[in-house]
């Protein structure tokens, strides 16, 4: 029978659909198995190696599944040596997103989450998705008075789906650890689980949307979606629609309207970081945009998505400042205190010097009080990469070292950040910019801060959840 919308019916082509997903996620399995057989074989044989064709193999079998699974392939690629970088090569081509469920999809949902009666809730509700992603997708809608608003719309069976994805991961990291044990992924595998875990729970995001919204009510130009909590359940998440233009479309307007969006960035991220101990832990580019005036040049940014949020100790925030003085000023006892705050264990003097390599890399705009790009001459694909090169390498020689999971996403999130101000060619002075945010910084003011903040919104402290 065809529905309304003249397309084939609800419940069987719904469940067509997900019978498809189970035997996609079944064939995933067994090829990434393959590939890992055929990697040991080769090993215990003494085959000779190109990891050039292993990671082409493992893409290949990633390939027949679009959901959870290829965020955490891209997220992968994005962290500098969480993998070789012929994989992060491979894994970055991966697409995260899925075709958007149908109508009666959609309808059955609603009804699920909000009632029998959910359309007479909204002023207007679009069918058709306005984007799909790998988790869920977004419809356009409007509130009864008319505001705009987005409507995030979970797909179904997604605790399920991750966990499966959750143990392919498990074995792309041992496949890993057995061709090259200079670090040791676990801590990075709990890291990347325990955060997309909490990407399912929609509630949590509307907490976290709210906490940025208090966080960054001082900018005026930062903005953050409004949650409508009636409209809005753990897998549906209504907010207010923003209107903007994507960060890249501006990579050619004045040196000025570039350095303003780098500004709007830094401040976006570090403000929160430096006085609340919380980051944004998604920097793909496709969750920011700008806004601009009449004339259209930007004037602001609006910062979406907070599936990915991170909350750190306090002693964590005080270990990130402490490394930074450490470095500007050469003092080799804070610079190891500051590691082992971190999470870093048994350091030798060699271990440290290898730290130092990345502590530079990612301080170093920091360090330096003068106008400059974040990283000269280096174009975006390849920053980070000589220096994760470099630290990989040492790490061989005088390794292993395990990462620290608090490391992971704030790792990636730096790297992300830096990636959006080389794409603006962004020149700023990265100095007088973290000066700003760290001045007077005191760690008994950041932990009264943080913890008022947080039980506003009724999100537990990083101490109460093991973070």
């Amino acid at each position: 029978m065809a529905d309304s919308n003249g397309k084939g019916s609800g419940r069987d082509s719904e469940a067509n659909r997900l019978s498809g997903r189970v035997k996609r996620y079944t064939r995933v399995g067994t090829n990434v198995g393959v590939v890992a057989a055929k990697l040991a074989g080769n090993r215990l044989l003494g085959g000779e190696r190109n990891r050039g064709s292993e990671a082409a193999d493992l893409r290949a079998a990633l390939g027949g599944l679009k959901g959870p699974l290829m965020k955490v392939a891209q997220l992968m690629a994005t962290i500098p040596d969480a993998l070789p970088p012929e994989y992060a090569a491979e894994l970055s081509q991966l697409q995260a997103h899925a075709p958007a469920m149908g109508w009666p999809f959609v309808r059955r949902r609603m009804a699920a989450e909000l009632g029998a009666d959910w359309m007479q809730r909204f002023g207007s509700f679009e069918r058709e998705a306005a984007a799909a992603a790998s988790l869920g997708q977004v419809h356009r809608a409007t509130a009864p008075d008319g505001t705009a608003l987005a409507c995030k719309l979970q797909y179904p069976e997604m605790q399920s789906a991750v966990e499966a994805d959750l143990g392919q991961l498990r074995l792309i990291f041992a496949i890993h650890r057995r061709m090259d044990p200079a670090i040791d992924t676990s801590q990075i595998a709990e890291e990347i689980g325990a955060r997309l875990r909490e990407e399912l729970d929609y509630d949590r995001e509307a907490r976290h949307m709210r906490l940025y919204s208090k966080i960054l009510a001082p900018i005026e130009t930062i903005n953050v979606p409004d949650v409508y909590d009636d409209l809005s359940t753990k897998r549906l998440l209504s907010m207010s629609w923003l209107d903007g233009q994507p960060l890249l479309d501006f990579s050619d307007h004045s040196l000025e309207a570039r350095n303003l969006l780098g500004e709007h960035m830094f401040q976006a991220w570090w403000m929160p970081f430096s006085r609340f101990g919380v980051i944004h832990g998604d920097p793909h580019l496709g969750n920011y945009a700008a806004t601009v005036d009449g004339d259209n040049e930007p004037t602001g940014i609006n910062l979406l998505d907070y599936g990915c949020i991170r909350l750190f100790p306090v002693r964590f925030v005080g270990g990130v400042i402490d490394l930074y003085h450490g470095l500007q000023k050469d003092n080799r006892e804070q610079i190891v205190h500051a590691y082992e705050t971190w999470g870093f264990r048994n350091l030798s003097n060699d271990l440290i010097d290898t730290l130092n390599i990345w502590a530079g890399f990612i301080y170093g705009p920091l360090l330096e009080d003068r106008v400059r790009t974040v990283a000269d001459g280096v174009r975006p694909g390849q920053y980070g990469r000589k220096q994760a090169f470099l630290v990989h390498k040492a790490l061989k020689e005088k390794g292993p070292v395990t990462v620290p999971r608090e490391f992971v996403f704030m790792d990636r999130a730096a790297i992300g950040l830096g990636s959006v101000f080389l794409h603006l060619q962004a020149e700023l002075n990265y100095y007088q910019l973290f000066n700003q945010m760290i001045d007077r910084f005191d760690l008994e003011e950041l932990a009264a801060r943080q913890g008022a903040a947080l039980d506003a919104e009724g999100i537990p402290r990083p101490e109460e959840i093991g973070q």
